[in-house]
């Protein structure tokens, strides 16, 4: 079907929802004099859906929405996943989807680093320990020791903005980066070297880091399964700043359990936000983040960015928009 068109500027009526991000008061301070409005649950969308020409959100939502929006012409998500989305539906009502690809890249790929620093130099130790007010002593066993990133290798699965940024960091340290990519005769970029994504499981095994940048697709959902987390060493830790349903939940939380690897960061899990009952909560080798990888004060004002570009391409007349992917 073809896609809707816009109204003009003065008829254009625009909608921000989201349960936290500050968008239309980032949005006022532009003076565009573009008409808005914001919500701020999946309820308050339902009602008011059908007044909006364009739509911001991403968690709040739902592909049922698409008969309740006879106006909808765009929806500019502001997450970079694409997963909640059904492009079949959304195509043929005409609704054109751009994602939020790149305005956070420079984030989860510094969330990455981090989480990999606080593996490497055992800070959540140090936080339980500074809270039991207990000073440690020194360690003698070597293995347990805190360990440095330099010579260390670590295997980026999914080198698109988000892994070639991790990758640039990861050298920094003076690591060892290994990267997986559809088309690895596209280059390795700051990689040492890229290999196609068939061959995740010959490299997994020299990984002392796994740090998941891919994509939530039907080929990556559970790609990290029970044997690809037995081809992993028994000191190499899994980062996860993908999306939680790449790793098999169950395979990993085994994995852990019998210190099959080192440990893990999870930056994004099967259920958001994580049950209280999960046992993700007290395995010991384990650091979470509640899906912040992405947060910079920044955001909000990437995302108005990607948006009047969008718009303004829309108004020109050019068919493609910037992250376009429906």
């Amino acid at each position: 079907m073809p896609s809707r068109n816009l109204p003009a500027k003065d008829k254009l009526n625009i909608c921000f929802a989201h349960v936290a991000y500050r968008m239309g008061e980032r949005f006022a301070l532009r003076n565009t004099g573009l008409k808005w409005f914001e919500l701020r649950s999946a309820d308050e969308l339902k009602a008011r859906i059908a007044e909006a020409d364009v739509l911001l959100c991403s968690g709040l939502w739902k592909n049922e929405l698409i008969p309740l929006a006879p106006r909808l012409a765009l929806i500019q998500s502001i997450s970079a996943g694409t997963d909640q989305y059904s492009r079949e539906a959304l195509g043929a009502a005409g609704i054109r989807v751009a994602n939020a690809q790149g305005v956070n890249e420079r984030a989860v790929a510094e969330h990455a680093i981090a989480l990999i620093l606080a593996l490497a130099r055992k800070i959540p130790e140090a936080l339980a320990n500074q809270a039991a007010k207990k000073w440690r002593g020194m360690i003698g066993e070597i293995a347990r020791r805190e360990d440095e990133l330099g010579g260390k290798t670590l295997v980026i699965v999914g080198m698109g903005r988000i892994g070639s940024r991790l990758a640039t960091l990861a050298r920094a340290f003076d690591m060892k980066v290994i990267g997986t990519k559809r088309d690895p005769s596209k280059g390795a970029g700051a990689a040492d070297r890229v290999v196609g994504e068939g061959d995740l499981p010959g490299v997994l095994a020299q990984a002392d880091f796994v740090a998941l940048t891919c994509p939530l697709t039907p080929q990556t959902e559970n790609l990290i399964d029970a044997k690809a987390l037995a081809a992993m060493k028994p000191s190499a830790y899994l980062i996860n700043v993908a999306r939680g349903k790449v790793v098999n939940e169950p395979a990993l939380i085994d994995a852990l359990g019998r210190n099959a690897i080192a440990g893990a960061a999870l930056d994004c899990v099967w259920q958001e936000p994580l049950p209280a009952d999960s046992v993700l909560w007290t395995v010991p080798n384990v650091l979470i983040t509640p899906h912040t990888a992405g947060e910079t004060r920044r955001y909000e004002d990437n995302v108005i960015d990607l948006l009047l570009e969008n718009l303004e391409r829309i108004w020109r007349g050019e068919s493609a928009l910037k992250n376009q992917f429906v």
